[in-house]
C-alpha cells in the first residue's frame, strides 16, 4: 500500500511548485501518493505553516520544509 506524502502549500509559491516537480519525478521509483493542502484554506495551518512552506509530512510527521530531503523521503517510506 503506498504511503501518503502530504505537502502543505499556498498558491503561487515557487518552493512549492519545485517540490511538487520533484516529487512527480520520485513517484516513478517510490510507492507513494501525494496529498497537497493549501494552508490558506485553514486559518490554523496558515498560522502553523505560514512562513515555513512548503512543508513536507510523511505519515503525519513532518519532514521538511522549504526543500525536498530527498534522503530522508526515501527512509522515511521504506518498508518497516
Amino acid at each position: 500500500m503506498a504511503a501518503c506524502v502530504t505537502v502543505y502549500h499556498r498558491e503561487g509559491c515557487h518552493l512549492c511548485d519545485r517540490m511538487f516537480a520533484e516529487l512527480r519525478s520520485l513517484q516513478r521509483r517510490l510507492d507513494f501518493h501525494v496529498q497537497p493542502v493549501d494552508i490558506d484554506e485553514d486559518p490554523q495551518l496558515k498560522e502553523r505553516f505560514n512562513v515555513k512552506v512548503p512543508v513536507l509530512a510523511v505519515e503525519d510527521e513532518i519532514l521538511c520544509c522549504h526543500f525536498l530531503d530527498v534522503p530522508g523521503l526515501e527512509r522515511a517510506l521504506e518498508p518497516d
